[in-house]
């Protein structure tokens, strides 16, 4: 008799957490096609534009060279991409263990704006949901138990809208037309090998010194990212890596980066990833 409702307690509990998850992963895909039909509604798209190599004309060399190795005569400019990637991410300190993570990102470039909808693994059969998202040009950013139970969040701020609009011009290495003059990005040269690349939108202005290395971005650097301590915001220098370039769509993108904060006490590598795949216009 006790092995028999033991058992059937089993199985009630069994049945109770497989429903749960059956109804977080559909509350989970809901809210993000409904952020996704948001981002692209207020995109422009089907634009029809082309790069041209003319279009260069009066940039710094390093960055010439840049678009003459990434894009070919004729490249269709990104209105919209899609991104699948997997890596691994930490936050707190350098003691922080490594948590496993997959992630899609929907990226628009006019006006500039993502969703990055990541699950990270912190147990077995057991995930959190990081959502990191800038549009219109407001940021945002979620953590929640499996996507539905809410753990911690920020809301739009002048520090957040502008660390999110510094994200999307790191990241316009995966979708390079994005970088180009005729997009809103002002270039200034530093030397033979770096230029300060500048973007404004919605209020907030984000710059980062581009580093070149036989005609690919080797590394993006931003001297004073905010970066969120303690419920507030620290400016902080921060570094994005890319490696592994491999061509995409007719451009040339970097297929594995990293991220790292230049802390007081030292630096603190936050993100390695890998793109493991990229759908250019697909949604």
């Amino acid at each position: 008799m006790q092995r028999s409702r033991l058992r059937t307690a089993l199985l009630g509990g069994a049945a109770a957490l497989l429903t749960a998850g059956v109804l977080g992963t559909a509350i989970r895909k809901r809210r993000t096609a409904r952020h996704v039909r948001g981002l692209r509604r207020s995109a422009a798209t089907g634009r029809d534009r082309t790069f041209a190599t003319d279009d260069l004309a009066g940039l710094p060399e390093p960055v010439r060279e840049y678009f003459a190795t990434v894009l070919r005569d004729g490249q269709p400019h990104v209105d919209a991409v899609r991104l699948e990637q997997a890596g691994t991410l930490r936050a707190g300190d350098a003691s922080s263990p490594w948590k496993p993570f997959t992630a899609t990102q929907y990226v628009t470039v006019d006006p500039p704006g993502f969703l990055w909808d990541a699950a990270v693994d912190i147990a077995p059969l057991v995930s959190l949901r990081v959502r990191d998202s800038y549009r219109e040009g407001d940021g945002s950013a979620s953590v929640s138990l499996g996507g539905v139970v809410p753990i911690d969040g920020a809301d739009p701020s002048p520090e957040l809208n502008e660390g999110e609009l510094l994200r999307y011009l790191a990241e316009a290495v995966w979708y390079p037309t994005a970088l180009l003059p005729s997009e809103g990005v002002e270039w200034d040269a530093v030397d033979g090998s770096t230029a300060n690349a500048t973007v404004e939108y919605g209020g907030a202005s984000a710059t980062l010194t581009f580093a070149f290395d036989d005609g690919e971005v080797t590394e993006v650097h931003a001297t004073d990212r905010p970066r969120r301590v303690d419920g507030g915001y620290e400016p902080t220098p921060w570094t994005g890596r890319w490696t592994d370039y491999e061509t995409r769509d007719g451009m040339r993108v970097p297929t594995r980066g990293e991220v790292v904060w230049h802390l007081p006490d030292g630096d603190l590598t936050a993100w390695r990833g890998r793109l493991m795949d990229s759908s250019y216009d697909p949604w």
